[in-house]
């Protein structure tokens, strides 16, 4: 491979161009490639954002050049888009979910394993260094035995019943919202940090707005822009605004989870508490650059992102001195860099550093039992 790494993102809504900033700040890699639903908009869309080739999804395929796609759609084109990229020799990265269905993540983790090709799914909230030095400190036996976990993901941007994402089309995003887009997250971070597995479910959702006024122009996602009464529809939501979910972990402990989409005032609110033998972390995604650390005989503290304190393993996360803050948009950018390194190699890692689609599959088949787990009103094991 080329010293330069080309790669084409798929999709400009929120996400879209998240990927394309943190990417420009990694070197040697040139994102040379914009797909959109048809050419005209790929073609403004490639304008707008400085990116030299606009393509449709089956034109971009055919360019030998492009190494690395990064599918940034709705959900219900994840699988296919992923699917076609790695048969057409490219590697991958997609958001999260990775599919619709554990039967789609399933066939997609087999055709990585196939082909060999790098895969990745964008669960970049497990990169800020602050959770990193939360699962090396884990790891070294500072925390202790697990004794529970508390965590809530809280946003509020569709507090409101004429809030519009594609995202409340079940036929777009799937059968679950909340869960499925920031619970994925948080599900993820606790495994992630704890080193536990969940084997069981409970959980209960609330449709807030059980009908909402659709816009008949176009909203982005977070733009908070309202439209005249006149441009709107009523339709009827399926999918949860909240859910409260209890956990069972493979050493016996327990924990629970809220996350909602309609707390004001809560932006982007991940919270995490880890409670153990020895000490309780707490971290903030809102308080990025500092993690709490509890303990039970002596002063409680709060350990700053700083490269000369935080621990060996998490300091590859940090790019900045100490008092730099650094955020949301840092988290894609680390996790791409460990990507990267793997797509210059040639070869997925047996041990890989990033979430790949295995771990994709692992969110969808914890997701479908907190689904089914709400339906039934009773406990689900995993």
């Amino acid at each position: 491979m080329s010293q330069t790494i080309k790669a084409a993102i798929v999709g400009t809504g929120f996400i879209g161009p998240a990927h394309l900033e943190a990417l420009r700040r990694i070197p040697n890699i040139e994102v040379t490639g914009l797909v959109e639903v048809n050419q005209e908009v790929a073609d403004a869309k490639a304008a707008e954002l400085g990116i030299p080739n606009a393509y449709t999804f089956e034109n971009m395929l055919k360019d030998e050049s492009i190494d690395v796609v990064h599918i940034c759609t709705p959900n219900f084109l994840h699988f296919p888009q992923a699917k076609a990229c790695m048969l057409a020799g490219k590697h991958v990265v997609c958001e999260k979910p990775l599919s619709m269905t554990i039967e789609e993540a399933e066939e997609l983790v087999k055709v990585a394993k196939e082909t060999g090709l790098i895969n990745a799914v964008h669960f970049n909230l497990r990169y800020y260094p602050m959770v990193r030095q939360m699962r090396v400190m884990r790891q070294k036996g500072e925390l202790g035995d697990v004794y529970s976990v508390m965590g809530s993901y809280l946003q509020d941007w569709l507090i409101h019943k004429t809030d519009y994402s594609w995202r409340l089309d079940p036929k777009q995003s799937g059968g679950s919202r909340v869960v499925a887009d920031i619970g994925s997250h948080l599900l993820d971070m606790t495994e992630y940090v704890t080193g536990l597995k969940i084997t069981a479910v409970m959980a209960d959702f609330s449709i807030v707005h059980p009908t909402r006024l659709k816009p008949l122009k176009a909203v982005e996602s977070f733009s908070g822009k309202a439209l005249d009464p006149k441009d709107y529809e009523e339709y009827e939501v399926t999918s949860e605004d909240y859910a409260t979910i209890m956990l069972r972990f493979d050493n016996g402990r327990t924990g629970s989870i809220v996350v909602s989409q309609v707390n004001a005032g809560r932006k982007n609110r991940l919270n995490i508490e880890i409670s153990g033998s020895k000490a309780n972390y707490e971290f903030n995604a809102e308080k990025p650059n500092e993690l709490w650390i509890g303990k039970r005989d002596t002063a409680n503290s709060i350990l700053m992102k700083d490269p000369a304190l935080v621990d060996e393993g998490a300091r590859s996360l940090v790019s900045f001195p100490g008092g730099h803050q650094e955020g949301f948009p840092d988290t894609s950018k680390q996790l791409f860099k460990e990507v990267y390194a793997a797509v210059r190699e040639g070869k997925q890692p047996e041990s890989p550093t990033f979430p790949t689609f295995a771990d994709g599959l692992r969110e969808l088949i914890i997701g479908e039992a907190i689904v089914e787990s709400n339906a039934k009103e009773a406990w689900v094991k995993i």
